[in-house]
């Protein structure tokens, strides 16, 4: 049987609800997004009509109208579903939408529709504009360590290095072929087709560098300030904050701010870098499975970093928020805070430190909930990996 990801039966069940709002499926490239409505359509009663807008050139606005009256023709008694792949890629799509989505209202047309975006950024923009009230968002991140093990019997060792891109997943028993995969597939196309093509990037090789940059410091806490001395050409640190949030919009990599108990100091402060999928950090990295392994400094880097995608996937999808803390040479890996609830976290990876652990301080600075160690002696990595982010808020 194919595996199916939770958010299966969430959209089964928003979609036989007779209430009607525009279902928005977002997420990075190659989660799944159009295979899960593909499975959901397959069991589905109402006539489906599934189109995609993920060509080389932009479509137009019409397009939208077209495939809108396509649906409206298969409609029965039971209605029809409308499925958009990739919708962010129509220039004034969200207008379109709403124009036509007021008209089956008014009409009481019973057609659902059901938009797909890899550009979350691009997605939400779209939708406070000109769809506020009239939409649902299903957040779909990368693929958890548990949902690896489930699809294919993945261990926790190799979540840590391969990540979570199911399509990636039959080729890990060719290296070289893999990391091609990761490369060309995936990040390059993540960049040439979502961020480059749909933003303004007035520098596209400093984008890119910017990328590579934060792939070897996932993990690491690094000022703007001293990424314009790791990269050539590299403008000034407003240019670099603004190319590391839409990498973050894309999926690929993002910056935690510094936790200090008030928004406007977090924002000021320098980023903790961090990639939001292991593929990404051990694509760039050089190093094989069997070799990352053996060098206890680089898997402590690693383990630290999988701790970390797995927190920023879950805040992505809005179950929380993150933050790193640092103060002088004591430093706590990851704060968590959901509503009231404020847990910090340390991972003992092994890796050396030249900062010395935190978490008392931090206690006695910010009261949280709950002290968390990861590895050592705490909660063992692959159990605190498999597990959803927010059990842990509990």
């Amino acid at each position: 049987m194919t595996y199916q990801r939770p958010h299966f039966q969430i959209l089964i069940n928003r979609l036989a609800e007779p209430r009607r709002f525009i279902q928005v499926v977002a997420g990075p490239r190659q989660v799944g997004k159009t295979t899960l409505v593909h499975q959901v359509c397959e069991g589905i009663g109402p006539p489906v009509q599934y189109s995609s807008a993920d060509e080389p050139t932009l479509r137009g606005h019409e397009w939208i109208a077209q495939q809108w009256e396509i649906a409206r023709l298969k409609r029965k008694s039971q209605g029809a579903i409308l499925v958009l792949d990739e919708v962010q890629k129509i220039s004034g799509w969200s207008e379109s939408v709403k124009r036509l989505w007021d008209e089956d209202t008014r009409k009481r047309i019973p057609l659902k529709v059901v938009l797909l975006g890899s550009a979350p950024l691009l997605i939400q923009r779209g939708l406070t504009e000109s769809l506020a009230g009239r939409f649902e968002v299903l957040h779909l991140p990368h693929w958890s360590a548990e949902e690896m093990y489930q699809a294919f019997g993945w261990s926790a060792q190799q979540c840590i290095f391969y990540g979570g891109y199911p399509g990636a997943a039959s080729l890990i028993g060719d290296h070289d072929r893999w990391v091609r995969y990761v490369r060309d597939s995936l990040i390059e196309t993540t960049l040439s087709r979502d961020v480059l093509l749909l933003s303004r990037v007035d520098k596209p090789a400093l984008l890119r560098r910017m990328f590579e940059l934060g792939c070897r410091y996932s993990g690491q806490i690094l000022s703007y300030t001293k990424m314009i001395g790791q990269l050539q050409d590299a403008g000034n640190t407003t240019t670099l904050a603004h190319y590391l949030e839409l990498l973050g919009a894309a999926g690929m990599l993002t910056g935690l701010p510094k936790y200090a108990g008030e928004v406007v100091r977090s924002r000021g402060s320098s980023p903790k870098l961090q990639v939001l999928d292991m593929a990404l950090f051990s694509a760039m990295s050089g190093y094989r499975f069997e070799e990352a392994q053996a060098d206890r400094e680089h898997w402590g880097r690693l383990t630290e970093s999988a701790v970390g995608a797995h927190l920023a996937n879950a805040a992505a999808a809005g179950k929380c928020e993150l933050f790193y803390w640092r103060e002088r040479n004591r430093e706590v890996d990851f704060v968590v805070r959901a509503g009231r609830k404020l847990i910090a976290i340390e991972v003992k990876s092994g890796r050396a430190r030249d900062a010395l652990p935190g978490m008392q301080a931090f206690n006695d600075a910010f009261k949280p909930n709950r002290l968390l160690l990861v590895g050592g002696d705490g909660i063992a990595v692959d159990e605190f990996l498999r597990m959803p982010v927010e059990n842990w808020m509990k």
